[in-house]
């Protein structure tokens, strides 16, 4: 496998999570990167996911990780910054974590493969961003599932 095969593995792996994301979240490439033989792709959800759907949204991820063979590294239940790794059999390394305002990163890391060229994802992004943007901005797509509070529970406050 070279850099580019790697990229585009990474990307199978990028777009099947996302697409077991129900009600969908949008997204936006994040930047690739390469080393000297690996390659890092990835993507930022633009989809507010509230503090009361984040325990949700992860687990939705990690039952899908779980269920496709990717063994969990390392899980970090931070309450404001959770954290699930995982690596998959053929060596990649995944992750799933949250940032600041509930921002909802992915990344894969590929293992060492033969150095190529790296091209784009061609994989078509589902939220808006800039051609000219620096940085992505914070969170900014409301869904009236993943960035909604929790109700409260029975009895509530008086």
């Amino acid at each position: 496998m070279d850099m580019q095969e790697a990229a585009e593995r990474a990307d199978e792996m990028l777009d099947s999570v996302l697409a077991e994301i129900e009600p969908s979240v949008r997204w936006v490439h994040g930047p690739t990167t390469t080393g000297s033989c690996t390659v890092t792709r990835r993507r930022t959800v633009m989809t507010v996911v509230s503090p009361q759907r984040r325990g949700s949204f992860l687990g939705v991820v990690d039952r899908f990780w779980r269920k496709d063979g990717y063994r969990v590294t390392a899980i970090n239940s931070h309450v404001d910054a959770p954290a699930i790794f995982v690596r998959t059999q053929d060596g990649f390394q995944v992750s799933l974590t949250v940032a600041d305002k509930g921002q909802v990163h992915f990344t894969v890391d590929s293992p060492c493969v033969r150095h190529s060229e790296v091209v784009d994802s061609t994989s078509p992004p589902t939220a808006f961003l800039a051609p000219d943007a620096r940085l992505i901005p914070r969170p900014n797509i409301h869904s009236d599932f993943w960035s909604a509070d929790a109700p409260e529970a029975a009895g509530g406050r008086s």
